[in-house]
C-alpha cells in the first residue's frame, strides 16, 4: 500500500483502548444530546485506578506509548496542583524509532457537524526545553474510517482516527491547531507565547464543519490568541481525493462525529524528556 498524503508523521503506534469497549459506545452514541464533562483529578486515596471507573463516569481508558530506550508513565500528583489536592502528572520520554505518548481519554460522547465544542484544561510544563510539535489535546473520529481500509503501518500505525489537534509550534512556544490527519494545514500564530513552569489555562472553542465555515478559537489564560474559520471535521471528499492519489477507494463513515478526546502528552516527538501537569479538565459539547 502507497503512503497517504495527509499524516505527517512516521512512527510506529499503539493504542492501551480495548476495541470491543470502543465499539460498544459508538454503537450507543447519542447524535444530538448535549454533553457536559468535568473532571480535577482528585480521588480519595491518590490512586490513579479511580479515575476509570467501570461505568466510565470519569475517563475511559489510557494511552501510554514508550520509546524504546525509556518509560512513560502517567499518575497523580498532589505536589503540583492548578486547584484542589491533585492533578495529572505525564512522564513523556523523548521519542526514537517510537512516538512517544501518554495521555488520558474520555470516549462515549457525539460531537457533530454544527456542535459548538469547548475544551478548557490547565497545563503546566516543568521545562525550558524547546517543545516544537508537542501535542496536548486530540479530538477524533474512530468510527468513521472506512473498515476496508487499512493504515498503512509504516506511516501510522494502527491509527484509523481522523481528527484534530492542539499543538506547539513556531520554535517551540506558540499554541497551533494542527489538521494534518484531515488534510488540512495547521493554523499558526505567533504573538503569544506558552508560558513555562507556571499554570496555563488554554481554552479551544470550536464550532464544527467539514468546510470552510467551520469555527477555530484558542485562548491562553483569557486572551484570544487564535481565530480562524476553516474545516475541523473529516470531509468525505477530501478523503476521497487523497486516498485515490494513492489508488486507493476510501468512503468515509456516517455518520461523522467526533467521539473521543485524548488529553496530556498526546505524542512528544521532541529529543527531550518531559514532566507535564494537567488540571480542571472540561469539555462541554452543544449539539444543534
Amino acid at each position: 500500500m502507497k503512503n497517504l498524503f495527509f499524516v505527517p508523521l512516521v512512527f510506529l503506534v499503539f493504542s492501551c483502548s480495548n476495541d470491543a469497549e470502543r465499539i460498544d459506545e459508538e454503537e450507543n452514541l447519542e447524535t444530538n444530546a448535549n454533553f457536559v464533562f468535568e473532571d480535577s483529578f482528585e480521588t480519595s486515596s491518590n490512586d490513579f485506578s479511580l479515575l476509570f471507573p467501570n461505568d466510565n463516569s470519569r475517563w475511559t481508558t489510557v494511552q501510554l506509548i514508550s520509546p524504546n530506550r525509556n518509560t512513560n508513565s502517567l499518575g497523580l500528583s498532589s505536589n503540583i496542583v492548578s486547584d484542589g489536592n491533585q492533578s495529572l502528572v505525564i512522564q513523556s520520554k523523548q521519542s526514537d524509532e517510537i512516538l512517544s505518548k501518554a495521555d488520558i481519554e474520555k470516549g462515549g460522547f457525539s460531537a457533530a457537524t454544527n456542535s459548538k465544542v469547548t475544551i478548557e484544561a490547565d497545563y503546566y510544563i516543568d521545562s525550558d526545553a524547546n517543545l516544537e510539535n508537542l501535542f496536548l489535546l486530540d479530538l477524533e473520529c474512530c468510527s468513521c474510517w472506512d473498515p476496508e481500509v487499512d493504515a498503512d503501518p509504516s506511516v501510522d500505525g494502527d491509527n484509523k482516527c481522523p481528527g484534530i489537534r492542539l499543538m506547539l509550534s513556531g520554535g517551540d512556544d506558540y499554541l497551533a491547531i494542527e489538521r494534518g490527519k484531515i488534510a488540512g494545514t495547521t493554523l499558526r500564530q505567533s504573538s503569544f507565547k506558552f508560558p513555562r513552569k507556571e499554570w496555563v489555562t488554554i481554552r479551544w472553542e470550536l464550532v464544527l464543519s467539514p468546510n470552510e465555515d467551520g469555527a477555530n478559537k484558542v485562548f491562553l489564560n483569557g486572551d484570544q490568541i487564535l481565530s480562524e474559520d476553516g474545516m475541523n471535521m473529516p470531509n468525505a471528499q477530501v478523503f476521497r481525493d487523497v486516498f485515490a492519489e494513492n489508488n486507493i477507494d476510501f468512503e468515509l463513515q456516517q455518520p461523522v462525529v467526533y467521539e473521543r478526546i485524548q488529553v496530556g502528552a498526546t505524542a512528544n516527538p521532541n529529543a527531550e524528556d518531559l514532566t507535564i501537569y494537567v488540571d480542571n479538565f472540561a469539555m462541554t459539547i452543544e449539539n444543534n
